[in-house]
């Protein structure tokens, strides 16, 4: 007998682990919105935000960075997310397989200053960045208090510097 209950034992079929936990649907949603670019065209209105600007000088000069830069790109002003002026689009893939659209150039007027948006110019031209006037870089961003205080046809260059860079930055980018 006590033979027959080890032999039963050993044909008796093993316990498995329990399945792993399905998971939740919050719980996904939740990653995937955390990888959503959270810069994104909107059709809200540029003229409402514009009027929005506490302070009439940096409406005004977003007003004629507006014209600026639709002159350059040939592209209308959107909203891109709620606080950025966008013109254009490109599309961009990363190595790391993250993509999406960006715009080709914008600005933003920030609390303490203006924000422009380009790509590529400061380390490749650098005799624009001495020609402006007063300012502030960072990578990407071009900090101006008032379009007073920048001569209007070097950053009118670096605008079009900016934009004819972007092409190059990503392999299988395109701009449209």
């Amino acid at each position: 007998m006590a033979t027959q209950k080890a032999a039963l034992k050993k044909s008796a079929p093993k316990k498995t682990a329990k399945p792993p936990a399905k998971s939740k649907p919050a719980a996904s949603k939740a990653k995937a919105k955390k990888n959503e670019n959270k810069m994104q065209q909107t059709n809200a209105s540029v003229d409402a935000f514009i009027d929005k600007v506490a302070d009439e000088t940096r409406r005004d000069d977003c007003r004629a960075v507006i014209q600026l830069m639709q002159k350059i790109s040939g592209e209308e002003p959107r909203m891109w997310g709620s606080s950025i002026v966008g013109f254009g689009k490109y599309h961009y893939i990363y190595a790391s397989g993250r993509e999406g659209d960006m715009p080709v150039t914008g600005f933003s007027p920030r609390k303490t200053d203006l924000t422009v948006y380009v790509m590529g110019v400061f380390e490749r031209h650098p005799e624009l960045l001495k020609k402006l006037g007063k300012c502030k870089t960072s990578k990407a961003c071009l900090y101006l208090k008032k379009l007073g205080d920048v001569d209007m046809a070097v950053l009118e260059e670096i605008i079009r510097k900016s934009i004819e860079y972007i092409p190059t930055l990503y392999s299988g980018h395109r701009v449209y």
